[in-house]
């Protein structure tokens, strides 16, 4: 089998079992061999050859045979690594995953890679995120910054990993010197269990401790897994002691982690935490417009009518990512078909897209927009305290959580601290009385649906 066989068969992989995948599983396998019937592959890791024997023989050996290979099993390797002598485990040198940090010229931190496309010329700025994006610039300069961590925080699609990879992109610019470690919460936890099951847990702390950056992405993932967040909350000590920079991003505010240590908890609310709020009307179509002048290079000769852009940024409004991918899939059907691109056209190319958008609010928005409107903190709408001031708009986001959701009362509840769905029924029904004779209630509530529904 042909290296080139092996790129196709990677390329329906990406497709198959996603991005992240394929990229911290897949990408780091080196094909050997192909002899009778058996394919044979190198991983640097143990713990990777597992994992990846578990997870995915089955899809690469199905792709294998899609392309015309004669496979009937896939053997993993793992190559004789030699001893690294204390002396230099400051600058490891592990085997290399693809398009990962550089660090100087001889060795490579094993962090994730980087989307050349995350830049922050790329990153379109709007009231909704334009203090992370101020805050994420500073640290990109790669001086002395007054806070630290860096806690990015908001719903999926909103620009979170954008801005940790713009980071990232601008410090091998500005400071290629600095040793820059980017990776996900999950790609944390996976290398610190495989330096525990290879014996290498010294190897790990040094390497961790050693960077001038650290920037976990999604750490969230990390709730609940107690050794990890021993590891990890020593490892963050240890860093800020020598004054090195943490970016941290969540789809959270840190107190509102379920699971999280305490002590994460506080360390992590000691330095900025920026919310990335969802995406407004303004935003969405500057995002739009941005995206249109890169395609229009893309497909010349596309004509776009008027409207259509305005149409899409009021109709899809649950994230950046499904809104980008609108108008990547509108802009490939018009060139495919030979139409210009009208509202007609983009609803007869989009019809999933725009009805799934209809039922777009989901509960965490509800809360906490009903929380900013009534100045309450987040953590004590899905908390305990039963006080009036807290109470009642803990049952006015119940109540909107069921009329915009389709989500059942013991789910709703579940939202909510944890609550029975008895309770979620009586603050409904509260809410409902109160409405017909509270007109202030009544006009708050009509005023969070617009919002919400917007």
């Amino acid at each position: 089998m042909t290296d080139e066989t092996w790129g196709r068969v990677c390329n329906e992989l990406l497709k198959t079992v996603g991005k992240n995948n394929f990229t911290s599983w897949i990408a780091p396998l080196r094909l050997i061999a192909l002899s009778d019937g058996i394919v044979s592959f190198e991983a640097p890791t143990k713990f990777m050859r597992d994992w990846v024997s578990r997870n995915f023989a089955e899809p690469i050996l199905r792709e294998l045979r899609v392309a015309g290979v004669t496979a009937d099993r896939i053997d993993i390797r793992v190559p004789e690594l030699r001893a690294i002598p204390m002396a230099t485990v400051a600058n490891p040198t592990p085997v290399k995953p693809r398009k990962s940090l550089r660090v100087n010229e001889d060795a490579e931190l094993p962090g994730a890679p980087l989307d050349a496309r995350f830049t922050f010329d790329s990153f379109v700025v709007g009231k909704p995120n334009e203090l992370a994006h101020a805050a994420a610039r500073r640290v990109a300069e790669g001086g002395p910054v007054t806070f630290n961590p860096l806690f990015l925080y908001g719903g999926v699609g909103l620009g979170k990993t954008h801005l940790m990879h713009a980071i990232a992109h601008e410090l091998q610019t500005r400071r290629p010197d600095l040793r820059v470690l980017y990776l996900s919460a999950e790609q944390f936890m996976y290398r610190f269990v495989q330096a525990l099951r290879e014996r290498q847990i010294m190897d790990f702390k040094e390497m961790f401790r050693s960077v001038d950056v650290l920037m976990v992405d999604d750490v969230q993932f990390i709730a609940g897994k107690d050794s990890t967040q021993e590891e990890f909350f020593h490892t963050f000590n240890a860093l800020v002691d020598q004054g090195k920079q943490i970016v941290i991003s969540a789809d959270r505010a840190p107190g509102e982690i379920k699971d999280l240590e305490d002590r994460i908890k506080s360390r992590l609310q000691c330095g900025l935490v920026v919310d990335l709020h969802p995406t407004d009307y303004e935003l969405r179509l500057g995002i739009l417009q941005t995206k249109t002048e890169a395609y229009r290079v893309q497909y010349p000769g596309l004509v776009l009518a008027d409207g259509v852009l305005e149409f899409l940024a009021h109709r899809i409004t649950t994230n950046v990512r499904v809104l980008e991918g609108a108008l990547t899939r509108l802009f490939a059907f018009a060139s495919l078909v030979g139409r210009e691109i009208t509202l007609d056209l983009a609803q007869e190319c989009l019809t999933d897209i725009l009805r799934a958008s209809d039922r777009k609010v989901t509960i965490e928005e509800i809360q906490r927009k009903v929380a900013e409107h009534y100045t309450i903190r987040l953590s004590d709408m899905i908390g305990p305290k039963r006080v009036r001031t807290i109470a009642r708009p803990r049952q006015v986001a119940m109540y909107l959580a069921k009329q915009l959701t389709t989500r059942s009362l013991p789910e709703i509840g579940r939202r909510f601290g944890g609550r029975d769905h008895t309770t979620i029924m009586h603050g409904i029904r509260k809410i409902e009385e109160l409405k017909g004779a509270d007109r202030q209630l009544a006009e708050d509530i009509d005023l969070l649906r617009r919002l919400l529904e917007s």
